[in-house]
């Protein structure tokens, strides 16, 4: 089932109420994302993009997922 920008905005927006969150795609399963937020300092980025695909509860998780792609782009403030 395809799913909105904005759901899968809210469904990181759970795990990182701080975060800046800039989520894009209309398709309903390729996106892309860029996500700042204050506890990304000090993480890798592998560690930074694992607290994200968390977020998504599986969305992601094989072929039935409802996330097909999503380009990651992490960090903490500058």
């Amino acid at each position: 089932m395809p799913m909105l920008a904005s759901d899968l905005e809210a469904l990181i927006r759970d795990a990182l109420p701080n975060a800046q969150i800039r989520v894009e795609g209309d398709d309903g399963v390729h996106f892309s994302a860029e996500v700042i937020d204050e506890s990304f300092r000090g993480k890798n980025r592998v560690q930074q993009q694992r607290v994200v695909y968390a977020a998504l509860k599986g969305r992601m998780d094989g072929p039935n997922g409802a996330v097909h792609a999503l380009a990651l782009t992490t960090k903490a403030p500058e």
